[in-house]
This record gives structure tokens, C-alpha cells and sequence, in this order.
């Protein structure tokens, strides 16, 4: 079949095991630059046609998330299936919505509050157990925008500095007992096929590998799966990292990842997550070799849909 993946760059390490993955199984794949798609829309023919392909994977990241998802949604109006469609894409992006549908399915997560004027702070500090507490943007990725604040005074100066980006902060509580690491889980459909737990480097609180943090493989036990895979189910997306935070009160939800890195989970695991994403591709778009041949090498479009352009 032919298969698009959606991706600013096709040497990024994850867009080329995809690449990988996707011609083992004898696929034909395009590499697609999501910006330098033109998606035109207009009075008679919305999305009648689109670029030929069984399947599309998108690799949106965070910087360009509203177009990144324009781009996905003309995919799907053209129905062609999408891995992670727009709507599902959106919902892990954005922090305050994604906390909400999880909590409304009763998925454990911390405590957070939501404040936009100062003169709430204190009270929502108050309402997540106190000092010290996590305060993030309601976007954002790789650790970005997310401070730790020990005292008032700082996070009223966090508050200021977050507020220049949003109108409101998301306060949330610091889970002291994590010693500063968490779980990354792979999903696939509705399977958690890898698992490992980071640590944080020294001096910082955020898990992130791209913050300089380890990694050892973790194994997840039943509950954690499950868990794991209830919250990709709750954004309805196919692949997600989903970031698990060990508490108290036992596992809870901090991040459902869109577009989680394959770099990391697949050294420390040693797990084919690349080959488990495109099986899980053929499964949801059935026989594989049941579709059209298509030239490899171009995609394109009908007149006033979306267009590849250089």
C-alpha cells in the first residue's frame, strides 16, 4: 500500500524508522513536509480528492500543531485513514483540555488547578496540596514551559513570565515520592508494546531525555497497561506516549504524547516500535496488498484540495 508519513524532516530518526518499518513490510512511502503542503478550500469541492495513499502517519510537532492538523483533517475528508487523526492530535496538545477528558473518565491523574489572575494564585496552590508545585503552559512539549516553585513569591513570578504566553497557568502538584523520574509507555491500538522509566538529570525535576535525562527499560504490570492505553483510548488517537507518574495513590496520568519519539523507547528497550506502528497500520487498513499500485514518488492532488509544493 501506499503510505504517506507526515514529517518536517525525513533523516529525523523516527520518520526514517517509519520509512524502514513501512518498506520491510513492502510498502511504498512518501516523506511529506506538512509546511509545504497548500490546502486549498473552497465553495464546490472541499475534499473530493486527495493525495493518493491507503494510510498517513503524522509526525506534527508541537510548533506547528493548528496547520500540522488542518493538513491531517484534509487527509481524513479525503478518506484516507489517518493513524492519529486532527481531533485526537489536538486533544493531546492542548494540556487543560486533555486533563479534562481524562479526569471526566475517572483516568488517576495530579491534582492540578487552572488560575488565570494573579489574586488566584494562592488559593490554587492551596487547592493541590501546597508548595511546592509544577506550573506549566496549557502547550508545550519536551519540558518545555513547565517550572518547579518552592515558594509564593517565585510562583507569582512564574505566573507573570507563563501569562506573557497564555492568559492562564495550569498549577499542578509536585508528586515528592517520583523521586523525579516517570514512566514513558508506547501504545499502539490498543496495546502498550514498550515501557521505560526516566529518570531525571541531576539538579532538574523533568523526566525528559531531551533534557538530559536516563533511561532504563521498565516492566508494566496489568493495571499499568491498562491504564496506559484507556488514556490514548480517551484522546482517540493509534500511537501515543503516555507518561505515567508513580504516587501515593498508586500510577497516575501526567502527558498523552501524539507524536512521541521513537529514538529513545526503541535503544532502551530494544522493542520494534516502528514495525508495531505499521502492523497496526495494515490491520486498520486492511490487506495490504489490496490497493492500487501508486507511484512512489509523487503525491498530489486534484485542483482545490491539497497539493505538495516545492
Amino acid at each position: 500500500m501506499q503510505i504517506v508519513i507526515l514529517s518536517r524532516q525525513a533523516a529525523l530518526y523516527s520518520t526514517r524508522r517509519l520509512v524502514e518499518a513501512a518498506q520491510s513490510h513492502g510498502h511504498q512511502v512518501k516523506v511529506l513536509d506538512p509546511l509545504r503542503c497548500l490546502v486549498e478550500i473552497n465553495g464546490r469541492q472541499l475534499a473530493s480528492s486527495t493525495p493518493a495513499a491507503a494510510a498517513v502517519i503524522p509526525r506534527i510537532g508541537a510548533s506547528i500543531t493548528e496547520f500540522g492538523c488542518a493538513v491531517v483533517r484534509q487527509f481524513e475528508q479525503g478518506g484516507i485513514w489517518a493513524l492519529n487523526p486532527a481531533a485526537g492530535i489536538a486533544r493531546s496538545r492542548d494540556k487543560l483540555l486533555s486533563m479534562q477528558l481524562l479526569r471526566g473518565r475517572g483516568i488517576p491523574m495530579p491534582r492540578t488547578a487552572v488560575v488565570g489572575r494573579p489574586q488566584g494564585l494562592q488559593r490554587a496552590i492551596q487547592a493541590v496540596g501546597g508548595l511546592p508545585v509544577v506550573m506549566k503552559l496549557r502547550r508545550g512539549t519536551q519540558g518545555r514551559g513547565v517550572v518547579l516553585v518552592r515558594s509564593l513569591a517565585a510562583a507569582r513570578r512564574a505566573h507573570s513570565v507563563l501569562n506573557d504566553y497564555q492568559h492562564y497557568t495550569l498549577v499542578q502538584e509536585f508528586v515528592a515520592e517520583a523521586r523525579n523520574r516517570d514512566i514513558r509507555v508506547i501504545v499502539v491500538g490498543r496495546e502498550a508494546v514498550a515501557a521505560m522509566e526516566r529518570q531525571a538529570a541531576p539538579g532538574d525535576f523533568r523526566a525528559n531525555l531531551h533534557r538530559g535525562g536516563s533511561a532504563r527499560p521498565f516492566r508494566l504490570n496489568e493495571g499499568m497497561k491498562r491504564l496506559a492505553v484507556k488514556a490514548a483510548e480517551v484522546h482517540e488517537v493509534g500511537f501515543a506516549g503516555v507518561d505515567l507518574l508513580m504516587t501515593s495513590r498508586g500510577p497516575a496520568v501526567i502527558e498523552v504524547n501524539s507524536s512521541p519519539g521513537l529514538q529513545g523507547i526503541e535503544t532502551t528497550t530494544g522493542v520494534d516500535v516502528a514495525g508495531a506502528v505499521i502492523a497496526f497500520v495494515e490491520e486498520q487498513c486492511g490487506d495490504p496488498t489490496g490497493f492500487e499500485d501508486q507511484e512512489a514518488d509523487q503525491v498530489a492532488a486534484a485542483p482545490g484540495v491539497l497539493t505538495a509544493v516545492a
